[in-house]
């Protein structure tokens, strides 16, 4: 078997990306999009008509309107070709704004609904802010699931599982690139902080019985992925999907709920401050957190503006 057919054995496979043609050519089980993915696709001429449509259907609502009913359109189309759920992401501007993130999350689920999709198939993905979790938190009593993403640090995974979120999305590639660049040194296999990072959250979740699912993302080699084989799920570009399906090197388990049982942490309790003073104090946390935002917010940005050059 090549190494994504080993992986396949111990973690459910999800594809990172807005491109159906690469899906079907994974078969993955789960999709995830954010507004970098869709902005990417949109920009391709087999897409373009997904964006001309939804402008052309919604041309009289607010901008916002347009684009979450083109989110709903992508994810409607790569639910004809998963089994599984799709991902579709919050406006990152809302990413400190309770409110405004239930309302978006009720919204796009509206549009599901209305495209005859049920609610089970959809995770709606939230930034992992403190506000951000209290929206998920609500969301989820109301039968809407969330994909906690721009995961980078334990507090944060903790809040999550706390709220009884769906599932999570720890990355591991952009806490890679922060300690490279702020050591200077190159990391491979286990030592990988990325790496450690995820098998933390995942030990922490195993270990103290919380049903929160635990999907790592965000990678930039396949031995970041192989590292994590045995979490719940893993979401992979096109790009490395392909990599393990050209390579037949051996793929062993690496997380385990038995390994976890066994894993020397303490359970914590965090109330606002604490995780607000907790994420603080990781640097790198912080950083790539406001980072991320600030790149989907561009990208938020850089979409509306096609929009409006089409109206």
């Amino acid at each position: 078997m090549n190494q994504l057919e080993q992986l396949k054995q111990h973690t459910t496979i999800v594809a990172d990306t807005g491109d159906f043609q690469s899906i079907q050519a994974f078969a993955p089980r789960d999709a995830t999009t954010n507004p970098s993915l869709i902005l990417k696709a949109v920009q391709k001429e087999e897409y373009r008509h997904l964006l001309e449509k939804a402008v052309r259907d919604h041309g009289g609502k607010p901008t916002g309107d347009i684009i979450d009913n083109l989110l709903v359109a992508f994810g409607t189309e790569i639910l004809k070709i998963i089994p599984g759920r799709v991902s579709t992401e919050t406006d990152a501007r809302l990413s400190f704004d309770t409110e405004g993130t239930i309302a978006k999350g009720r919204a796009l689920i509206a549009l599901y609904e209305a495209a005859g999709i049920s609610r089970e198939r959809i995770l709606i993905k939230i930034a992992s802010t403190w506000e951000g979790i209290r929206a998920a938190e609500v969301l989820e009593k109301e039968g809407i699931r969330c994909n906690m993403t721009l995961l980078f640090a334990l507090p944060q995974a903790i809040a999550c599982a706390d709220a009884q979120v769906q599932l999570i999305s720890p990355f591991v590639g952009r806490i890679y690139d922060w300690y490279k660049k702020s050591t200077g040194q190159e990391y491979t296999g286990a030592d990988d902080p990325g790496v450690q990072s995820v098998k933390r959250i995942y030990n922490y979740y195993r270990k103290f019985g919380y049903k929160t699912e635990v999907m790592g993302a965000s990678f930039r080699n396949t031995s970041q992925i192989t590292e994590l084989a045995g979490c719940d799920l893993l979401t992979i570009s096109p790009e490395l999907l392909q990599k393990l399906a050209d390579s037949d090197a051996p793929v062993a388990r690496k997380l385990s709920p038995e390994e976890a049982a066994g894993a020397d942490l303490q359970k914590l309790t965090l109330d606002e401050k604490t995780f607000r003073f907790m994420l603080n104090e990781d640097a790198m946390g912080t950083e790539k957190l406001s980072e991320g935002i600030r790149l989907f917010c561009a990208d938020a940005v850089k979409l509306e503006k096609m929009v409006e050059a089409l109206r």
